[in-house]
């Protein structure tokens, strides 16, 4: 039995022709949207007003996606993917000609470690930054945890590597990217981490990245 189509979204089970990321700019979905614009893929990207869950279209958000948060990936056969780990992989998996991934097994291992790592360990150390309601005392606890992580992914790059696995760009460096664009808001000088600034600034410059910025509204 088909379920009921989203209100305002086309049916689940319809085909849609190309796929469409949901995004705000400059969130934590600018590192799928990165890697879609690496991978060559095809898509369309509509803007989500996070406070009032409603699409730049005007369509509410929550009908398509219940979590009520970004990234959202609409698929082309009309299914929906979420969390930005999962969408850049699967990104990167259905493009093995972008050479987003490592060959080796052990190689998309690492990959996925550093997604998760950078989930749970920087993205997460960000929120009580950006939390309103959490005290100058708590906000500094948050920092100094921060700086420890970037402290250690710091020393991941003093080694003289381009990239956080292997030799190539892969969704890891998209992830990093962008968490790494929200320090100056929360009072860290990335200028005082000579490795990740230098790394920071090597992805800005890719073609796929400035693509993505620009599509955004951040450059």
């Amino acid at each position: 039995m088909l379920r009921r189509p989203f209100p305002g979204f086309p049916h689940p089970l319809q085909m849609v022709g190309t796929m469409k990321l949901y995004y705000k700019a400059g969130a934590c979905s600018l590192a799928p949207h990165i890697v879609l614009r690496e991978a060559g893929e095809t898509f369309e990207i509509e803007a989500v007003d996070l406070a009032t869950k409603k699409t730049a279209s005007g369509a509410d958000f929550t009908a398509l996606n219940p979590k009520g948060y970004i990234p959202a990936l609409l698929l082309d056969d009309g299914s929906l993917l979420t969390e930005g780990a999962a969408i850049s992989l699967y990104v990167a998996e259905k493009n093995p000609a972008a050479g987003l991934l490592p060959a080796d097994a052990l190689g998309r291992a690492r990959v996925t470690e550093m997604l998760l790592f950078i989930a749970t360990e920087l993205h997460k150390s960000f929120s009580p930054l950006f939390n309103p309601s959490f005290d100058a005392a708590a906000k500094e606890t948050a920092k100094g945890l921060l700086t420890r992580r970037l402290d250690f992914t710091e020393k991941l790059l003093a080694d003289g590597r381009d990239y956080l696995v292997g030799g190539s760009f892969t969704p890891a460096d998209a992830y990093l990217f962008t968490v790494l664009g929200w320090t100056g808001f929360v009072g860290i000088d990335l200028a005082g981490f000579t490795h990740l600034s230098a790394y920071r600034a090597r992805i800005a410059a890719r073609p796929a990245v400035q693509a993505a910025l620009k599509a955004e509204g951040l450059i």
